[in-house]
């Protein structure tokens, strides 16, 4: 997982996320500008490079295929001065994950789909079409996914995500603030080592003939996190245990409604990490909280009683990459 800072440009330019000599190629790009109050825009290779989605909107998939041109072997190539990507008085960051390159066809579940795996680390793409029928879709990951974030793609519609520690009866939408709410969304079934479970069209997840696209996360020992906290409301706040220096973290207040909070070390090298971005809106970095939290050999400790991270008695979900895997190294 690499998380990319850059400036635009407004013509051409590769993007690359060579770290320490070691590079990849990304198959999920998310790119959001720092220094500017433009969306947040999602790609990744199973519905091709710059066919777009945004995680602040419900809006179907965007054509940006002028903008954002290919994934390349260390990054990923852009073209143009769109707001999205690369204009030329902007900042942004990109986060990538590598999953398994060219789809293949997935018969596990109830519904077919189109997988890119990468099993080493616990991630892969999925995209399939809706019947507004209980179903289930294979994920290829050999694991259960802790997490995973579904959107449609032809039509218009939130981002739904399933977490582990609030489970399958309940869920959160990425494009909102919202707090965890009772739903079926997921069928009241938690994935499985297979499949992930999807109930009939609820606001317009699995509607019949939408084509949609998932996201799913597998946890993997020294590189990947996923969890909960509670808040105790001090400036002494939780540490969490994540088992690795975390490049990127995802965070957000489930008990209660509260935006989606986004700190990598790539924008924040020194602690206190108190630059964030937010999922759920296009509004540019801020850092009006500080300290907010710091980013540790092996977790993160929270560093304020800001409700946004630590609000006395609400709960916390999390996500967490590794800067430097612990369990499955790059060796040159």
């Amino acid at each position: 997982m690499a998380a990319t800072t850059y400036s635009g440009n407004g013509g051409t330019q590769a993007i690359t996320n060579t770290v320490n000599g070691v590079s990849f190629q990304p198959d999920f790009v998310w790119v959001k500008s720092r220094s500017g109050a433009f969306s947040h825009w999602l790609n990744d290779s199973v519905r091709g490079a710059g066919y777009s989605l945004s995680s602040n909107l419900t809006d179907a998939e965007t054509n940006f295929t002028a903008y954002f041109t290919s994934f390349a072997s260390n990054g990923f190539n852009l073209a143009g001065g769109s707001n999205a990507f690369n204009n030329g008085s902007t900042t942004y960051v990109g986060w990538q994950w590598k999953a398994g390159g060219t789809a293949v066809s997935n018969t596990a579940g109830s519904i077919t789909s189109s997988v890119s795996a990468n099993t080493t680390a616990g991630f892969s793409v999925v995209t399939w079409t809706g019947t507004n029928a209980n179903a289930t879709i294979g994920h290829g990951l050999g694991v259960a996914p802790a997490m995973y974030i579904t959107k449609q793609r032809s039509a218009t519609g939130n981002w739904f995500v399933y977490h582990q520690s609030i489970g399958a009866t309940k869920g959160l939408f990425l494009d909102l603030t919202n707090a965890a709410t009772t739903n079926i969304y997921f069928n009241d079934t938690a994935p499985t080592s297979t499949v992930f479970s999807i109930g009939s069209s609820v606001g317009g997840l699995n509607a019949s003939g939408v084509t949609q696209v998932t996201y799913c996360f597998a946890p993997v020992a020294g590189y990947s996190a996923f969890g909960s906290y509670v808040g105790n409301g001090s400036s002494d706040g939780s540490f969490i245990y994540t088992g690795m220096r975390p490049r990127f973290i995802m965070l957000k207040r489930s008990s209660a409604a509260q935006s989606w909070q986004l700190h990598d070390t790539s924008r924040n090298p020194f602690n206190s990490a108190d630059n964030y971005l937010e999922a759920n809106t296009a509004d540019a970095e801020a850092a009006d909280v500080v300290p907010a939290l710091d980013i540790l050999s092996n977790g993160f400790k929270i560093r304020t009683s800001n409700v946004t991270w630590n609000g006395s008695g609400d709960t916390y979900i999390y996500a967490c990459f590794a800067e430097v895997p612990f369990k499955f190294a790059n060796s040159r």
